[in-house]
């Protein structure tokens, strides 16, 4: 037998080409620094409706059965924006949320909300403290994004502001 017999062939459902692209992204995006990857997020969540929790739990985990690094303890960042950008590619936007976990152990942390419940993760929702969160309810109506003080953001910063073309040194 050869080893193409034996092993199932991966599919558009099970690490296919929209997921390896997007978890692609996502390693690229999660070296921004955290106020440009939340515009970047904005921008992608224009126009998509919200996701449900279950169409945002069977993208987890594809994501998580398709790469280690965001199946990892550690890769709470990639696996957050990976699993965000394939569900836009379907044309929904769970809650991209970024912050920190307020009960031991302490550390930042990133994880997404679909239907106001978290999903996949085995803390509470209690022990999250959202610092940033992307929402596609709050980009479609103009909103933009939310940060823990309540202010809004447009999406746009100076870094995608200017005269439309070339800066001339």
């Amino acid at each position: 037998m050869t080893t193409e017999m034996t092993m199932p062939r991966r599919g558009a459902g099970a690490g296919g080409v929209r997921l390896r692209t997007a978890i692609a992204a996502a390693s690229v995006l999660a070296r921004l620094k955290p106020g440009r990857l939340r515009r970047v997020l904005a921008r992608c969540a224009r126009g998509a409706r919200p996701a449900s929790y279950a169409e945002t739990m069977e993208v987890l985990e594809a994501v998580v059965a398709t790469s280690r690094r965001c199946a990892s303890r550690y890769g709470c960042l990639p696996r957050s924006v990976a699993v965000a950008l394939a569900c836009r590619m379907s044309g929904v936007w769970p809650d991209w949320c970024a912050g920190v976990r307020s009960a031991p152990p302490f550390a930042p942390h990133a994880w997404l909300q679909a239907e106001g419940r978290t999903v996949g993760e085995q803390a509470e929702p209690a022990d999250l403290r959202p610092l940033m969160v992307v929402t596609a309810a709050a980009v479609t109506a103009g909103g933009g994004v939310r940060d823990e003080c309540g202010v809004g953001d447009d999406g746009g910063g100076s870094e995608s502001r200017g005269g439309g073309g070339r800066r001339r040194a």
